[in-house]
């Protein structure tokens, strides 16, 4: 486990402590590792209309790009659980498929296949975007 790594997915846990869950009670934070070693945040912000729930991914990839960082993102790490037990679970929590296309927009725009960081009780298991999301649709679909 590189420190980096381990930095990113504790900034990812603690991201999930400002989550704003009061419906599923499922807390989800994220961490973006730029090229330039800083780390943005985002954390589930949830909606009575749950399908205007946003994703802790997607608020720290819109943060980012808010921030004029969009093609610096290099790496994300994701961590989830029930409010107090964020990151605690048998298995690692892997983003939602909504959240795997919007972080295919990023692999494309940055042509790299991003690592995604999932937390889970021992640790973090490690998956390239491509093993996330086979056969994604990218920009290049609109051809």
């Amino acid at each position: 486990m590189s420190a980096m790594t381990a930095r990113l997915v504790q900034a990812a846990i603690d991201a999930a402590k400002t989550a704003y869950a009061p419906y599923s009670n499922f807390h989800v934070g994220a961490a973006l590792l730029l090229d330039n070693g800083e780390i943005v945040t985002g954390s589930n912000f949830e909606n009575a209309s749950y399908g205007m729930t946003l994703c802790a991914e997607t608020v720290a990839i819109a943060k980012a790009n808010s921030d004029g960082q969009l093609r610096a993102i290099r790496e994300i790490a994701v961590a989830g659980g029930l409010a107090g037990h964020v990151g605690t679970g048998a298995d690692p929590i892997t983003p939602c498929g909504r959240c795997r296309q919007i972080i295919k927009e990023v692999a494309d725009l940055t042509q790299s296949d991003i690592p995604v960081h999932c937390a889970y009780a021992t640790g973090y298991a490690t998956y390239r975007l491509s093993e996330l999301l086979p056969h994604g649709f990218g920009p290049a679909s609109l051809k």
